[in-house]
């Protein structure tokens, strides 16, 4: 085993000499510090902070009163970030020597130093520095947010003036890889900083965002982010009747939460704000005509007669300076990393996400240019082309809005995110009709909030593994499968309770036809809804993407402007999804959905994509592959297919999408959903320009 290990850390080394861009290194200056890496130990973890005592004697003294000493000397897969010695001493007297907190001086300590600590204290210390599996630190290097065993969230990057990796800005990683026979350790010099407070209570520590801090307390929205666990989630039986019963993953856990899109203050002063009265008026020029009969924009507020206020009434979520607010605000927990979500797509598209704030049933868009993520970067007539095959060409896509830069500064509060932006956030008239006035593409996990607040959108295999006690399933041909709880996500009801099971598969370590490698998949005698995203006003056509394959079933649709199933009307004919399009040799159609290989076509399938929509069907996308680098483009892969469920108006607003089996005898049949998009008419049937294949 020993020399197994040692063999694997050679080659690790060599892999790290030889390919620096894993790191994104650029120059000699951004060179991670590669001293003692990868160094075998054959120590279990706890053996190795008691070899090397001198180091780690306070944070062993830690580990042992949080009574984990001796789950780290067992069986069993962890890392360890442990800090030495001085890292310790100095956050103790931090902690001791604060007085911020007029309820809990001392943050509760009863005396200076180690002895000091409540119980309490170290076993959210010791548990913040352990995660339930081993991450190396190539890995580290790239930028992640890993859970801990605490149940919060760390987030590391390479730091490009030291070469040392980063842990939450302010722990730096001076010796890592020390590679224990139940884990790693990685050598801090700073204790992993946590805050133990709420959003707005986090961000009123922050003297850059005094105006911001105001604003949320005046409007009553700081006494609103303070959710932190759903509690009424409903764990089914692990024993079921599909692929993963009895062996399956299944959170019992949902942690609640938010993340703010905050200006500075010195970001309010440059567009002329330097008080609240001055961002008052600024957010009445910019909400009090938003819903007017004539001219309005935000289309929720005009349908239903809400009348935008202007006066003092702050609290009001109608009040000009409230809308201000909520729309910097999403519910749910999102860190820089994740911001985005990079898989599999092709060389030639950018990464974007559509969210939802706050504000009601208004979206805001992010997306990578270059290496910056922007809000709302408005380009004309995008997701349009002037060319086959390509996106449009520079004379009909302009750069009429350049978005606004979100900074990669993750200030963590105990049930969120705070992100500062360097422009001024709104709603305005170019949002719906330009930012969003393009197809817009969802994937699954986009539609249910909790499992990006709990870290599960993309979870990786081995920590899904490690969260199942060390349990893998493969039923689903992955490791990174788990099934969801009932109520977990307030954006998907079930009606008939456990015979409808509902499965997330990461996908990660597998090479589906997935638009960013992930999945829900179904079984049972299912019936259920999603709530679909809101848009503004207009004719849209709904479409899913799904894989065809023989393992799934027939499902029917309906849409609804709720849950109730009383508010459901059913939509076309039922969808088989058994059917696979035939990939004939010469490139003919295929019968049942005019599928056939564009590239063996002589107009690059663009005849036969309006032969398919005829018939309900569209190819997948030219934006992603089948898995990760993969040589397959969804757009000719025979599985991959998006269905056309409706077109149809839409008002800003509430809308359901519901599924139900159309073979409820036949409980291993499969509904597969990959992701939803909704295109704006002006997209899919424009007099001058055709919907691009991307």
């Amino acid at each position: 085993m020993k020399s197994t290990n040692l063999k694997k850390n050679i080659q690790r080394i060599l892999m790290l000499l030889a390919i620096p861009t894993l790191f994104g290194i650029t120059s000699c200056t951004e060179k991670i510090d590669d001293g003692n890496l990868y160094t075998f130990t054959g120590l279990t973890i706890e053996d190795y902070l008691v070899k090397y005592e001198d180091q780690f004697s306070s944070f062993n003294y830690i580990i042992k009163r949080a009574n984990y000493d001796k789950i780290l000397s067992a069986y069993g897969t962890y890392t360890c970030f442990a800090p030495n010695n001085e890292a310790i001493s100095h956050y103790i007297d931090s902690l001791y020597e604060d007085m911020s907190n007029a309820d809990m001086p001392h943050n509760g300590m009863t005396q200076q130093g180690l002895e000091g600590l409540t119980d309490s204290l170290c076993r959210d210390i010791a548990l913040f520095h352990l995660l339930l599996n081993k991450v190396d630190g190539i890995d580290l290097g790239n930028g992640m947010t890993i859970s801990t065993i605490l149940g919060r969230d760390i987030n590391t990057a390479l730091d490009p003036g030291t070469g040392l990796i980063s842990i939450n800005h302010d722990a730096k990683i001076t010796a890592m890889d020390s590679i224990c026979e139940n884990g790693v350790v990685h050598e801090i010099d700073h204790v992993i900083t946590r805050s133990n407070r709420l959003v707005a209570g986090e961000m009123a520590q922050h003297d850059e965002f005094k105006l911001f801090t105001q604003a949320l307390q005046l409007t009553g929205l700081a006494d609103s982010l303070v959710d932190m666990e759903r509690k009424d989630i409903i764990v089914p039986s692990k024993i079921g009747s599909g692929k993963g019963a009895g062996k399956m993953y299944i959170p019992e856990e949902c942690r609640l939460g938010f993340t703010v899109f905050a200006e500075t203050d010195s970001v309010l002063k440059a567009n002329g704000i330097e008080d609240m009265d001055d961002l008052m008026e600024y957010a009445r020029e910019q909400y009090e005509n938003s819903a007017s009969i004539n001219g309005g924009w935000y289309d929720y507020y005009r349908n239903h007669g809400i009348f935008v206020s202007t006066g003092t009434d702050y609290q009001s979520p109608y009040n000009v300076l409230n809308m201000f607010m909520r729309y910097h605000i999403l519910k749910f927990i999102l860190p820089y990393s994740k911001l985005l979500n990079s898989y599999n797509e092709t060389s030639k598209v950018q990464l974007y996400e559509y969210y939802e704030t706050m504000l009601p049933y208004t979206l805001l868009k992010v997306i990578k240019v270059g290496n910056e993520r922007m809000i709302n970067r408005w380009v004309t007539n995008n997701t349009l082309t002037d060319r086959v095959a390509e996106m449009g060409s520079t004379n009909i896509q302009e750069v009429r809005r350049p978005g606004i830069k979100i900074f990669n500064d993750n200030i963590q509060a105990n049930n969120g995110y705070i992100h500062p932006i360097n422009d001024m956030l709104v709603y305005d008239f170019y949002v719906p009709n330009g930012v969003l006035n393009e197809r817009l593409r969802f994937d699954d996990l986009s539609l249910l909030p909790e499992m990006m607040s709990n870290n599960l959108r993309r979870i990786s295999p081995s920590e899904v593994k490690a969260r199942n006690n060390n349990q893998v399933n493969d039923g689903f041909g992955g490791s990174g499968n788990m099934r969801l709880p009932r109520n977990y996500s307030k954006h998907l009801v079930t009606y008939n309770g456990d015979n409808t099971e509902i499965y997330y598969l990461g996908g990660q370590d597998c090479g589906w036809p997935n638009y960013q490698g992930d999945e829900i998949l179904c079984q049972g005698a299912y019936d259920f809804a999603f709530r679909l995203p809101p848009v503004p006003d207009g004719t849209y056509e709904l479409r899913m993407g799904y894989t065809a394959n023989a393992n799934r079933g027939m499902v029917q649709f309906y849409i609804g402007r709720s849950s109730k199933l009383s508010d459901m009307s059913a939509l076309d004919i039922p969808l088989d999804m058994r059917v696979v399009p035939v990939d004939d040799a010469a490139g003919a159609p295929d019968v049942k959905t005019g599928w056939c290989m564009w590239t063996k076509t002589d107009d690059q399938g663009v005849e036969s994509d309006a032969n398919m929509r005829n018939l309900g069907y569209m190819r997948g996308p030219l934006y992603y592959t089948r898995g990760k680098g993969g040589s397959t483009i969804a757009r000719g892969d025979v599985q991959d297919l998006r269905r056309i469920i409706t077109r149809q108006h839409f008002e800003q607003g509430e809308y359901w999408l519901r599924f139900k089996t159309v073979l409820p005898k036949n409980t291993t049949t499969e509904f597969h959903l990959d992701y939803i998009e909704l295109v704006p008419e002006h997209i899919y049937n424009n007099s001058l320009y055709v919907e691009d294949m991307y």
